[in-house]
């Protein structure tokens, strides 16, 4: 049945205030109607390899809904079949549901948007290590024109949390330990992100709020231990110059406690804090699953629907990434007088005006033909690569570098060969990783609805992004360059020691490439939930360098990695180190050009660099009274 709109209702009017049409659309609504504006489903549970999946999407679709999860972000699908799927989701809800509403589309957008056919950008540490703020706003602005094209609304950047603690596997993710730098890159990208007015633009979400990178012993998830003056002084700092500055238009929730409070059902945090006092007009999203885990996690519920209840009473307006506790359990919270009328109608106020405001009940659609205007364009690729270099962080020299004509050179490590070790955890490819280990191994943490299978490949196609090997021996052609991955970024495996041993005394100069693999897999180094105890190179790969160092030969350790990482030993025995984070698809030429000298790497440490996991916590904004033991 096709449902016709009511074409004269207020709320259709372009030309009436978004308070009116808000209010008319409001008073229009049903119960359901409004539950279904506060909910969100995935890509796959609504559609499969053949686009819109009708028989399953209806019943999710029934009464609208609130926002689609990563179309783009959690398939196989290009840029054209991304946008087509939007737009057979938005025509479905206009033709099939009685108001009509539009569906906000959001996708992941840590290092660039997170789709098999976008740039991928340095990860957020390595941006920061820039220090060039422009860059930030360049890179979302970038990202705003490909979401849009694509037909989707809202991306779930950027991560201001301080992190001062480099066991945290999501360190990545941030721009660091400074406040100040931390604020002006965040505030850059939401002006970038969501551009001159939201009717062109893309809503940008500040998270974690708060404090989520301050958790004990490093670790996912763990209770942040901090005092109010601390937390306004440091953590919150950077999500007020967004919210004050920028008019950011939307706040994602951390998953963490503050003071035994989680945050998604901390009033003082979501409401106080955020909207009396700073004047916060936006939505509060929640992270994924964090409604539910006030019940399943926190145990602060006793129920879904005390959980649904507790998080909009605090202030959470949308669940995310699926409708878990914002469905029948808040209608039942409803009937149970947990929360009123007026707390629930508020938060459903909020989700139809961000909608209201990017313009999706005028145009839901996009033009399928035109997406790769501004899909990995020219300009798109020399930001990547001026970016990469920009970040690249030269920590020792002792005159090794740059390369000038070597005769031989051993090109060793894990990551000498990778390009797959160069991105970050939450690009497209690396993530896609994640989502294959759920659907072979059965362990879904996050009890994803998988029963149909989610529409993504088994191949990962990593030709554009390249390899450091490759780029380098393109530089250096009159030299004889040999090969050796020598270990793998974790595991024992020892076998190739001795073949990477005798290449690198055979050599005049070893370039060993080592670090981290950035993702969510089991065998991810850095990203989320991939913490760790110490700062030594994973595996095996720091006896591996010291192997390397006592042929005598100079070494030139380059490492790809999203922290801190290698003991004082190992510095000590190489002539040279540079840092390279996590550079994106263009990061190996950039490397390679430093290496050669044409890139001066010039970044500089948006972290402190501990001597040892003893050191932490450490960091340069130390209080007067701190950041040395006294007595002496």
């Amino acid at each position: 049945m096709t449902l016709a709109p009511d074409h004269t209702a207020r709320y259709r009017d372009s030309s009436a205030g978004i308070d009116d049409r808000v209010a008319d659309l409001l008073g229009r609504m049903t119960v359901d109607d409004k539950l279904g504006q506060l909910g969100s489903a995935w890509v796959f549970q609504l559609a499969g390899p053949d686009g819109l999946d009708a028989p399953r999407a209806t019943p999710l679709l029934a009464s609208g809904i609130g926002h689609v999860t990563r179309i783009s972000g959690a398939s196989s699908l290009g840029v054209e079949g991304a946008a087509e799927l939007a737009n057979a989701i938005q025509r479905h809800l206009r033709e099939h549901t009685r108001l009509a509403i539009p569906a906000l589309v959001h996708e992941e957008i840590c290092s660039g948007l997170m789709a098999r056919e976008a740039t991928a950008y340095a990860q957020a540490l390595g941006v920061a290590a820039t220090w060039r703020p422009e860059h930030n706003r360049a890179i979302a602005d970038s990202i705003r024109l490909q979401m849009r094209a694509i037909g989707a609304h809202q991306g779930l950047s950027p991560v201001l949390d301080i992190c001062r603690d480099p066991r945290w596997g999501r360190l990545e993710e941030t721009y660091g330990e400074d406040p100040l730098l931390v604020s002006r890159m965040g505030v850059e990208f939401v002006l970038g992100l969501q551009g001159p007015a939201l009717s062109d633009g893309v809503i940008a979400t500040l998270k974690h709020f708060v404090g989520y990178g301050a958790s004990e012993g490093g670790m996912n998830w763990a209770p942040a231990h901090l005092p109010e003056r601390e937390l306004r002084d440091v953590y919150l700092r950077p999500f007020e110059a967004a919210v004050r500055e920028a008019e950011a238009a939307s706040v994602m929730n951390a998953y963490h406690e503050l003071d035994g409070v989680p945050c998604a059902s901390s009033r003082w945090l979501l409401t106080d804090v955020l909207r009396t006092e700073w004047g916060f007009a936006g939505v509060v999203v929640a992270d994924y699953f964090a409604v539910n885990q006030l019940d399943v996690y926190h145990h602060v519920a006793t129920s879904p629907e005390e959980a649904a209840a507790m998080a909009l009473r605090a202030g959470l307006d949308v669940e995310l990434p699926m409708t878990d506790c914002y469905a029948e359990p808040l209608k039942r919270a409803l009937d149970r007088g947990l929360l009123t009328p007026d707390e629930f109608d508020t938060a459903v106020a909020r989700a139809l005006r961000a909608k209201f405001q990017l313009g999706l009940f005028e145009q839901p659609f996009v033009d399928t033909g035109a997406v790769h205007v501004h899909t990995r364009t020219a300009d798109q690729l020399a930001l990547a690569r001026q970016v990469a270099a920009d970040s690249l962080v030269l920590l020792k020299n002792d005159g090794v570098l740059p390369l000038r004509t070597p005769a031989s050179v051993a090109v060793l490590g894990p990551s000498a060969a990778s390009a797959r070790n160069l991105l970050g955890d939450y690009s497209y490819l690396a993530h896609v990783e994640s989502l294959l280990e759920v659907l072979k191994s059965g362990n879904n943490v996050f009890a994803m609805p998988l029963e149909h299978g989610a529409d993504v490949d088994e191949e990962l196609d990593l030709a554009h992004v390249g390899n450091v090997l490759d780029e380098l021996t393109e530089r250096l052609p009159g030299a004889s360059i040999t090969h050796v991955a020598g270990c793998t970024v974790s595991g024992d495996d020892r076998a190739e020691f001795a073949a990477a041993v005798a290449a690198a005394a055979a050599a005049d100069v070893a370039v060993v490439l080592v670090g981290d693999k950035a993702g969510l897999t089991e065998d991810a180094t850095s990203g989320e939930s991939r913490d760790v105890a110490h700062l030594l190179l994973p595996g095996v790969q720091e006896e591996f360098v010291l192997a390397v160092a006592a042929t005598g030969t100079p070494v030139v350790l380059v490492i790809v990695g999203g922290r801190p990482m290698g003991s004082e030993a190992l510095h000590g025995a190489c002539a040279a180190v540079l840092m390279a984070w996590l550079p994106g698809e263009q990061g190996a030429a950039a490397i390679a050009d430093a290496l050669v000298g044409t890139v001066n790497p010039g970044g500089k440490l948006p972290v402190t660099w501990p001597r040892s996991s003893g050191q932490i916590p450490v960091f340069y904004a130390h209080k007067v009274s701190g950041g040395r033991s006294h007595w002496k």
